[in-house]
């Protein structure tokens, strides 16, 4: 079901039909590097990761991550949504696309789609991002994007200190 759409992309919710791409994305090296290891080796594990984030995100709060499309072939390029959790004060804006799709512009234009509907549909007014400390794309993007370094902190059951940004207000 597609719930936007860009230039070139289309964000739409994911599916149990989408595990195969899932658990490539989520077993890339980047997304192990940067976002973390989720565990999910098997098409089974996929699905169960698809229904218990996405779709628990859809259900409790309206909107989660998105499967981001190619618009002209419709080839998966990687996810990208607004996410509710727990430990963080805001709503954090996640994406995450494979490799071979990076230094497109593709990210920007997701982000910045997501950010919107927030804004609009959700009437966010601060949005947060974490982002590991080593990730310069993705801080470099952010700060483009107008997010602000705001503090380090650890997320609960991690060890390892990651970058808070918050857009303003």
């Amino acid at each position: 079901m597609k719930v936007l759409e860009t230039e070139r992309l289309i964000l739409r919710k994911i599916a149990r039909e989408d595990a195969p791409f899932i658990l490539g994305l989520l077993n890339d090296p980047s997304w192990l590097r940067f976002i973390g290891d989720r565990g999910v080796r098997t098409l089974e594990g996929a699905e169960d990761y698809i229904t218990n984030v996405p779709q628990a995100q859809y259900a409790r709060h309206g909107f989660g991550l998105y499967l981001v499309e190619r618009k002209s072939d419709g080839v998966p390029v990687g996810m990208s949504g607004l996410l509710k959790r727990d430990s963080l004060e805001h709503v954090d804006v996640g994406y995450a696309l494979m490799p071979s799709f990076w230094g497109q512009g593709y990210a920007r234009e997701a982000v910045s789609a997501v950010l919107e509907q927030g804004r609009r549909d959700y009437g966010l007014k601060r949005v947060a991002a974490i982002v590991s400390n080593d990730n310069a794309t993705s801080i470099k993007l952010l700060e483009k994007m107008g997010f602000q370094f705001e503090r380090h902190i650890v997320m609960p059951g991690a060890t390892e200190e990651i970058s808070l940004f918050l857009t303003r207000e």
